[in-house]
């Protein structure tokens, strides 16, 4: 039987006027033919809350700065297990979506792990993706993009000349 290190995890579905999602592709160190497209966000850290670490992971993983607060209820939960430089994760985690006109990406922020296993990042359609073949996570990540667009949940829109976010609606 396989012991999992228990981990949370914020992630953001960041999507441009285009309807285009951000994903950065990635690989595990320790199987790097193993690669795959995901969305930003991450590990939790200690006492954090979900909200607190999507926006911490989206500002270290791509400069957009917003406050926690803004986020308002996830989209999408889920629990995933998987291994990563040979210890294998149980990962509670939950989407937060986030509308934006356009985003440079800056990833000045990434830690030493992220520069090393993260090699590149691109907006992608959602059929582009599925027609693509790549490989992403969450496996059913068009279902729940279009579920996550289609519902009336709160989510965050930021004006491509501000650093603000302005809660529901679209840019």
């Amino acid at each position: 039987m396989t012991a999992y290190t228990p981990r949370r995890a914020g992630r953001v579905l960041l999507v441009d006027a285009a309807g285009r999602v951000l994903l950065f592709e990635g690989f595990d160190p320790a199987r790097p033919g193993h690669r795959y497209w995901f969305t930003p966000g991450g590990g939790l850290d200690p006492g954090e809350t979900y909200e607190a670490g999507a926006a911490r992971e989206l500002a270290e993983e791509t400069g957009l700065r917003l406050p926690p607060e803004a986020f308002g209820a996830p989209v999408h939960r889920e629990v995933t297990e998987f291994p990563f430089d040979g210890v294998w994760y149980r990962q509670e985690q939950e989407f937060f979506l986030v509308r934006v006109a356009s985003h440079e990406v800056d990833t000045a922020g990434f830690n030493e792990i992220e520069r090393a296993c993260m090699p590149g990042h691109r907006w992608w359609g959602v059929e582009e993706l599925v027609a693509s073949g790549e490989r992403y996570y969450p496996s059913d990540l068009p279902a729940v993009l279009a579920h996550a667009l289609a519902a009336a949940a709160p989510t965050v829109s930021v004006a491509a000349d501000a650093d603000r976010a302005v809660g529901g609606g679209t840019c």
